[in-house]
């Protein structure tokens, strides 16, 4: 094997990719140790409490190490990923065959062998040989257990009835040893709160697997005592343990990345600013009308044309008509922050929770440019590549909660903005329009402001504004 210097290695650590993040969880690698990169390659992808990422090495080189596996949370300013450039490139190249089985990626894929280096992760630091690992009892086993062992791991994995407890001398003896666990099954356990010392191993060689910390946390406490029995006397009329995921009563979800950014927001948000709530049912029937008139307008051919863009702009039309709605409460200086821009912040449901990207000055643009931008937005959100900064700076929200089937609701403020607009349903309705009851397009908006800077009569304003366009569209020319 080559050695290299130290200087011949680089390490890429943890990037700050948003503003004030302190920690990314480590969702994809794209190579693997001696792969080949290049200056402005993406080697991975990571996921902050705002987005998912992708990062970008910033030199050329060979991948020498991968220092954390898929599914870790680091922290910003960790080295993630050591890559030999200049000439310990063409050395890091040569062991590849054991450098691709000394990296947690390489782990996630195969059994551990009883040769390797174990995965750097937070807390734990490295072995001090790269060549030796502690030695494993009953390393002679075969990989697929029998016999009684056989029926545990099928019962453990969900395939067939639960049997009775075996002795404990058919798995890995408990020792004072640490068990044995891969990377991400350490983390697992961390989350739901699991000693790995009271699981069942099911795993080959003693290792314990995914399952076997789900089981553990379903089953209840008697079980965790069953491999600890003494393998001569074991308790012959005690009940099998109900380890099957078939006999769980709850599903344990770890909060982490975005969920937990937005649990976090939505809590001091909540708590901080006094929210009011106000509500107003608009007949919309003419602007459902425009919505299909403009979808047949050469100029909107390729763009999005939504009810929500009539929405939006007649809030931004609102704005303008009672500028102080858009503002901030600055807590630290004492005083209220009135904006000149407005970023309308459109709430988005993602497979990985509810997100808030922002259209930047959204008040200086036209219908079509508007239309263009909301169509950006949404599909780059359904396609979790929103970026960090599409997510700053707001300052007043839509949430289409009607989207749904839901009539309203009583949005929470965004935290940093003062107002946020909640859209219901659009349904058909009877409605007294000229005189009789007709039925007509009617939805219910509400809008939720902070009450420390906005008081009633100017949310009362702003919503009535925003009725006011829905109800006569044409009003966009004569305000805008």
């Amino acid at each position: 094997m080559t050695t290299m210097t130290d200087s011949s290695v680089r390490e890429f650590k943890m990037p700050d990719v948003g503003e004030g993040l302190t920690e990314a969880e480590i969702l994809k690698w794209y190579v693997q140790p001696g792969d080949t990169v290049t200056d402005g390659q993406v080697v991975c992808e990571v996921e902050t409490a705002k987005a998912a990422v992708e990062l970008p090495i910033p030199y050329d080189g060979v991948v020498r190490e991968l220092h954390f596996p898929e599914g870790t949370t680091v922290d910003v300013g960790t080295s993630i990923i050591a890559v030999a450039v200049g000439d310990g490139a063409a050395a890091a190249a040569e062991p590849v065959q054991e450098a691709v089985a000394d990296t947690p990626a390489a782990a996630e894929a195969e059994e551990p062998k009883p040769e390797g280096r174990q995965p750097v992760l937070v807390g734990y630091g490295v072995s001090t040989s790269s060549t030796k690992r502690r030695p494993r009892k009953g390393a002679e086993a075969p990989a697929a257990p029998e016999g009684p062992a056989a029926a545990i791991q099928a019962e453990l994995n969900g395939h067939g009835p639960a049997a009775p407890a075996a002795p404990a001398a058919s798995a890995a003896p408990v020792t004072g040893d640490r068990p044995l666990a891969k990377p991400p099954v350490r983390k697992l356990a961390k989350d739901l709160g699991v000693d790995l010392a009271t699981v069942v191993p099911s795993g080959p060689d003693g290792i314990i697997t995914r399952e076997d910390v789900h089981a553990a946390v379903a089953a209840p406490e008697p079980a965790q005592a069953a491999p600890r029995a003494e393998p001569t006397a074991p308790a012959p009329s005690a009940p099998a343990a109900p380890t099957s995921y078939d006999t769980a009563r709850e599903t344990r979800i770890p909060v982490k990345g975005v969920r937990k950014a937005t649990a976090a927001a939505m809590v001091g948000s909540a708590f901080t600013a006094p929210h009011v709530t106000e509500f107003v049912t608009v007949d919309v029937t003419r602007t459902m009308k425009l919505v299909e008139e403009l979808k047949q307008d050469k100029e909107y051919t390729g763009l999005r044309v939504n009810p929500l863009l009539l929405i939006a702009k007649a809030l931004l039309v609102a704005i303008k008509r009672n500028p102080d709605i858009n503002a901030s409460w600055d807590e630290a200086a004492q005083e209220i922050v009135v904006k000149h821009y407005v970023n309308l912040g459109i709430a988005a449901a993602t497979p990985r929770g509810l997100i808030v990207p922002n259209i930047k000055d959204a008040h200086a643009k036209t219908l079509p440019q508007l239309a263009g931008s909301l169509g950006e937005l949404v599909s780059t959100a359904r396609e979790g590549k929103t970026s960090p900064a599409a997510m700053q700076g707001g300052t007043v929200t839509i949430t289409n909660v009607g989207v749904f089937g839901v009539d309203t609701g009583t949005p929470i403020l965004n935290p940093g903005e003062s107002a946020i607009l909640a859209v219901g349903a659009i349904k058909l309705q009877p409605w007294v329009h000229k005189g009789k009851v007709k039925p007509r397009q009617v939805t219910t908006l509400a809008l939720s402001f902070d009450h420390r800077l906005v008081d009633g009569e100017l949310g009362s304003k702003v919503l009535a504004d925003v009725a006011a366009v829905l109800e006569q569209p044409k009003r966009l020319i004569s305000w805008a």
